[in-house]
């Protein structure tokens, strides 16, 4: 009799418990929502993903999730659901935790023709570089791919300790952008969060100058027009 009333009395214990934990979770859901305003359910890549390649509608589950955060802080065109990502490519590669948004997919198919990016001036030519720092021109969800650019060098540092930083090419065109470790493989491994390589068309001295530069430079940067 004794341990049936013990028994009773924690069943009891562990439904006032869950229902004061469901009472706090729900004033404290209530509060966030008073201080930040309604929240809105938005696509995160849980995997970094590549740019260029359409995303299998069999991987959705384990390269998207799906959060909700206040409105105010979700971006523009951030998709609301997973499904509206599938068979669509990224125009740059998306990080890991990042919102993926509608202006950073291409439908399969209208990818843009890039037949004036690829065509090259008299006396230039396509020269792959790699480069750092590129974040900012793959920002957005924009091909870059067109963009005309300086290319800023930066030399080790000399006897004074401090290296020069000078602009080695000058509005030149970029022909295509991608993370380095994009070409081979799937594509989803993590590449160097700054390591990106760049094709520019180049004059044959500016490629020389460029080729050097890479072999043994602190640095080489591209800067948008």
């Amino acid at each position: 009799m004794r341990r049936r009333v013990r028994a009773i009395g924690f069943a009891c214990a562990a439904l006032l418990c869950a229902a004061l934990a469901a009472a706090m979770t729900g004033g404290y859901s209530e509060d966030i929502q008073s201080e930040l305003g309604p929240l809105r359910t938005v696509v995160v890549a849980s995997a970094r993903i590549p740019a260029h390649r359409p995303i299998p509608a069999k991987r959705i589950g384990t390269l998207l999730e799906v959060r909700r955060v206040p409105a105010r802080f979700a971006p523009t065109g951030a998709l609301a659901l997973p499904d509206q990502a599938a068979g669509r490519a990224p125009a740059a590669a998306i990080p890991e935790g990042s919102y993926v948004i509608d202006a950073q997919l291409r439908e399969p198919g209208t990818r843009r023709d890039r037949s004036r990016s690829t065509r090259l001036a008299p006396g230039r030519r396509p020269v792959e570089i790699s480069v750092t720092g590129a974040e900012a021109l793959a920002a957005g969800g924009a091909d870059p791919a067109g963009a005309r650019v300086d290319v800023v060098v930066t030399t080790e540092p000399g006897a004074g300790g401090r290296g020069r930083t000078h602009v080695a090419a000058e509005n030149v065109r970029l022909m295509a952008l991608s993370q380095s470790g994009e070409a081979g493989g799937t594509g989803y491994a993590t590449p160097h969060a700054d390591a990106w390589t760049a094709t520019l068309a180049l004059t044959r001295s500016q490629a020389l100058r460029l080729i050097q530069a890479e072999s043994f430079a602190r640095g080489v940067q591209l800067i948008a027009h």
